[in-house]
């Protein structure tokens, strides 16, 4: 690595095995296996997972099992204004190995080399052999100039993912006010910023990991940082293929002898969608305590919730719905928004509880004398105009630079900053009354504006950053979480972030993750699979209410990925027809109940690694329960043949759960089945 003049290459195997440097070779060459080796030239080990090669100007190439998936692309780069420093003449390099106390053992590498114009950009490198695949990494550049340096920002992880001809789909975690699918196809004009700060007032957050995958090689990128950052994920069509990174901003003045340190970022290659590097996303985060919570038994029975008669229902029209929703055999009733008089002060609307607290007592108990379990509808962190909070209290608003408030679109309201003490004691202790006095045994929290919100510079609040309250949003769902279980502990605490994607951060203090206001039901079937991934066995995820999906009762689509089955259904009248428990409604509701309770899928393993959303079609879903395999394929008219993946050993007999009927025996040698359907198809795989 001596020789820069013969353009060498620093071979970097990371992967589940470790990291090794291996010897250089000529750029251009084909990469060697990343398999263990020994010799003199070696340093550490190796696996076939991920390659990471640095040529001599520090630009990297990424290989995946020996193929590979990027060219030598400037990966890292320090951002000045319009220019970006991306050149840097290799210097040397150095590899210890190192263990962390829950990823395991690893190797960490660190790569360092010079700008022409006096930039020394620094690479940290690290592998654990318990996250195969995933590189973790840190960057510094130094100023070793005479001169000021005019810094904007800092770009790491930056690669262009080699076409082919079948193009390629994309994952993104960061959260867009016109609710787009969170999986999509790269078009030839595909462009997405994807912030994971605000795009606009109330819509923001997600989670910190942007995929593009082709048909079985894909590159995932993010940050693991503890808290909530602003960053950006971008993703585009690219001339070659596309390209994705991850860019911060950093706009200050980096005088001679100063140093910049970006966030902690990760690399993943791997293959599949999506699914497989959200998970090695997740053990890591699970690893430094950011893990989601065993859900309460509870939180996977079937939900009714009273939206459907909306703001204007009456407790006459809740009450008297009550025996239907038990005959159907649904578990929850959930009383929506119109309980309270404005958001903010949370007091009772005494037109339809006019003895206040007491009646709102006696109506959780109609509740349970009718079999059934209450779950109150709430929406915190946010002030209506009219409200007293508003007007006593303007020390609780998040104000922005400019010093202006924070608009809640969808009630008109102010947002409140979470990281603000009195904010953070004012909600927990509605939580807790919710729950203690008022005998509800869950929550449904609802708000676009409850998943992110913008720096607060609200000079009551003594923050030593605006970023406080960015990174404080989930120590306050902590404190809500808390107060909520320390009520009841089986009590459930719902999130319903209302279209956004799910801040990864918030999710270690939630019990229940629905779909979150689906427009499609290959919404509900991709926020299920996304949510699966990153909670893991043990969370809830719930489909929404099904009056949200395709003609308003795919049950299908929740049901097959493993999600709670929910309704907003009206009886035996309702504010218009499309909630309304028709005669036939009710057959249909009644037997997807039926089914559901039966098999309980969500309690099993949701095995998201057999199929490829983008590229395998039909599209398909399994979930493992015992020695069984519930297999749910989708597409609007199908005739073809199916494989069926992750059979084990043996012979397995199937049936269709839904319709009734044998659909033959196959093993994992013979395992396709002709298949002809519309919209679903259910398959139970039963060891014969």
């Amino acid at each position: 690595m001596t020789d820069l003049k013969r353009r060498t290459v620093l071979k970097l195997a990371l992967g589940g095995a470790g990291l090794a440097a291996l010897p250089a070779v000529a750029v251009g060459a084909t990469p060697a296996a990343a398999k263990p080796k020994h010799g003199p030239d070696v340093v550490g080990v190796g696996d076939t997972s991920i390659t990471l090669e640095f040529d001599d100007k520090l630009r990297t190439r990424v290989a995946f099992k020996d193929v590979a998936v990027t060219a030598f692309d400037a990966s890292e780069a320090l951002l000045l204004g319009a220019t970006a420093v991306e050149e840097f003449a290799y210097r040397g390099h150095e590899t210890r190995r190192t263990r962390h106390s829950r990823h395991g053992s690893g190797v960490e590498v660190t790569v360092w080399g010079d700008s022409v114009d006096g930039v020394r950009k620094t690479v940290e490198l690290t592998s654990f052999q318990r996250l195969t695949g995933m590189i973790v990494m840190k960057v510094t550049y130094t100023n070793r100039s005479r001169a000021d340096l005019a810094v904007t920002g800092w770009r790491s992880g930056a690669h262009e993912i080699l076409e082919q001809p079948e193009g390629f789909y994309t994952f993104s975690g960061t959260t867009y006010r016109n609710r787009r699918d969170w999986v999509r196809q790269v078009t030839p004009t595909f462009n997405q910023r994807n912030s994971l700060g605000m795009d606009s007032s109330d819509y923001g957050g997600g989670t910190p990991m942007a995929s593009v995958w082709r048909r079985g090689a894909g590159v995932s990128v993010g940050h693991v940082e503890p808290v909530a950052r602003i960053l950006a994920l971008p993703v585009r069509k690219s001339t070659n293929g596309a390209s994705i990174a991850v860019e911060g901003d950093a706009v200050r003045t980096l005088a001679p002898g100063g140093r910049l340190t970006t966030d902690t970022t990760f690399l993943i290659a791997h293959s599949g969608d999506h699914f497989g590097p959200l998970r090695i996303y997740r053990d890591y985060m699970s690893d430094i305590g950011q893990r989601a919570p065993k859900s309460p038994k509870s939180a996977f029975d079937p939900v009714w919730c009273a939206w459907g008669y909306e703001r204007d229902m009456t407790v006459e029209q809740v009450v008297a719905t009550l025996p239907k929703v038990r005959e159907v055999g649904l578990v929850w009733a959930g009383l929506d928004d119109g309980w309270q008089t404005n958001e903010g002060d949370w007091d009772i609307n005494l037109a339809k509880f006019p003895g206040g607290e007491a009646d709102m007592k006696a109506f959780t108990r109609k509740i349970r004398d009718a079999g059934l379990k209450p779950r109150l509808w709430w929406a915190p962190l946010a002030a209506d105009p009219e409200s007293n909070l508003f007007k006593e209290r303007p020390d609780m608003l998040l104000l922005d630079r400019n010093g202006q408030m924070q608009r809640v679109t969808w009630w008109n309201a102010w947002t409140l900053c979470p990281a603000y003490e009195p904010v953070v004691d004012y909600f927990a202790a509605q939580a807790r009354k919710y729950i203690k006095e008022w005998g509800y045994e869950g929550l449904k929290i609802d708000g676009q504006h409850l998943n992110g919100v913008t720096p607060c510079y609200n000079p009551a609040h003594g923050h030593k950053r605006p970023e406080e309250s960015t990174e404080g949003l989930a120590r306050f769902w902590k404190a809500v979480y808390d107060a909520a279980h320390k009520a009841n502990r089986n009590a459930v605490v719902e999130l319903c972030p209302c279209g956004t994607a799910f801040a990864f951060h918030n999710l270690p203090y939630i019990d229940q993750f629905p779909g979150s206001d689906p427009t499609s039901s290959y919404q509900v079937r991709h926020k299920g699979k996304t949510m699966h991934a990153m909670m893991g066995a043990g969370a809830s995820y719930a489909g929404d209410h099904v009056e949200l999906s395709d003609n308003g009762d795919d049950f299908a689509s929740t049901y097959g990925v493993g999600g709670v089955l929910s309704t907003k259904f009206t009886y035996p009248v309702g504010p218009d027809n499309d909630t309304l428990l028709t005669p036939e409604k009710e057959v249909v509701w009644k037997k997807w109940v039926a089914l559901y309770k039966k098999n309980m899928l969500p309690t099993g393993e949701y095995r998201g690694d057999l199929y490829d959303i983008g590229f395998d079609k039909p599209e398909a879903h399994v979930v493992e329960k015992g020695a069984k395999l519930h297999y749910a394929f989708y597409a609007d008219e199908f005739d073809g043949t199916v494989e069926l993946r992750g059979l084990g050993r043996g012979r397995y007999r199937l049936t269709d759960p839904f319709n009734g009927g044998s659909l033959g025996v196959v093993d994992a040698r013979h395992n396709t089945v002709k298949l002809t359907f519309s919209k679903f198809q259910l398959i139970v795989a039963e060891p014969a």
